[in-house]
């Protein structure tokens, strides 16, 4: 039988997961891929813009990136928003689009990023764990005010645990992928 508050706490979980994975998208490993420019805005119009809507983005070779507005007009914009951005490459403007060579990365700035990685991971198992304190919590409420039983509860906290532990496998899996991409390059 399906409880509500599993429910909740494993569609939130997810939510966590989705969330770790879109910022380990961002960190980059030494090779060209489209979602280090997600978070990057474009000043297009006055309006703050996300690049991906106002240009297309290719991997022309393994280690760049290149960006064409669909309105040339805004290539300028483009190439002031990814130097302005926490990217840390420098953009080729060729007058039609524009290059982004991602550098080789060193052993030690591996190092530094995997650790990155592994504060991502945390943080997300820290969510999890305060999902997991939530449910409980509500189900221990519905005991108290007699909603549940008290093999009720303790079936809902094995669920929730079960719960929890696949998150937290799901988390450790991601991680440990993105840190294999950064370490073997």
């Amino acid at each position: 039988m399906a409880n509500p508050i599993v429910d909740e706490a494993k569609a939130t979980m997810a939510k966590t997961q989705e969330s770790l994975e879109r910022d380990l998208g961002g960190i980059r490993a030494g090779h060209a891929n489209a979602s280090l420019l997600n978070r990057i805005q474009v000043e297009y119009y006055g309006t703050p813009t996300p690049l991906n809507q106002m240009a297309s983005i290719t991997i022309p070779e393994p280690r760049v990136l290149l960006v064409t507005p669909y309105d040339r007009s805004s290539l300028k914009d483009v190439e002031t928003a990814i130097n302005m951005s926490d990217l840390g490459i420098n953009p080729a403007n060729d007058g039609t689009a524009i290059r982004l060579v991602v550098p080789q990365l060193t052993g030690e700035r591996r190092k530094e990023i995997a650790k990155e990685v592994g504060k991502y991971a945390e943080e997300a198992k820290i969510a999890v764990r305060n999902i997991r304190r939530d449910a409980l919590d509500k189900a221990r409420k519905q005991e108290k005010a007699s909603e549940i039983t008290e093999d009720e509860l303790h079936r809902l906290e094995k669920d929730i645990q079960q719960v929890t532990d696949d998150a937290t496998k799901k988390i450790d899996a991601a991680a440990a992928e993105k840190e294999k991409e950064i370490t073997e390059g």
